[in-house]
């Protein structure tokens, strides 16, 4: 979240903070996504959520980012 958000790259992730040097962050990150890590993840904080009655799905919204492939990629 931190390099999505801050606009750093992953070598100028400060290790002294998160931990991994960047390029390990960047190959967990990746390692984790491939494996739909993240998603599953939402998908437990919602369904926890959920249970508690914690959800007010009349405050939602559909978001997306779009990206250039710089090297032709699907």
């Amino acid at each position: 979240m931190f390099v999505a958000t801050s606009g750093c790259t992953w070598q100028q992730l400060p290790s002294t903070s998160f931990g991994p040097s960047g390029p390990t962050a960047h190959r967990r990150f990746t390692e984790w996504s491939k494996a739909r890590v993240w998603a599953k993840l939402h998908r437990l904080v919602l369904d926890e959520l959920g249970s508690r009655g914690e959800l007010d799905w009349s405050r939602c919204a559909i978001d997306s980012v779009n990206l250039r492939a710089l090297k032709r990629g699907t």
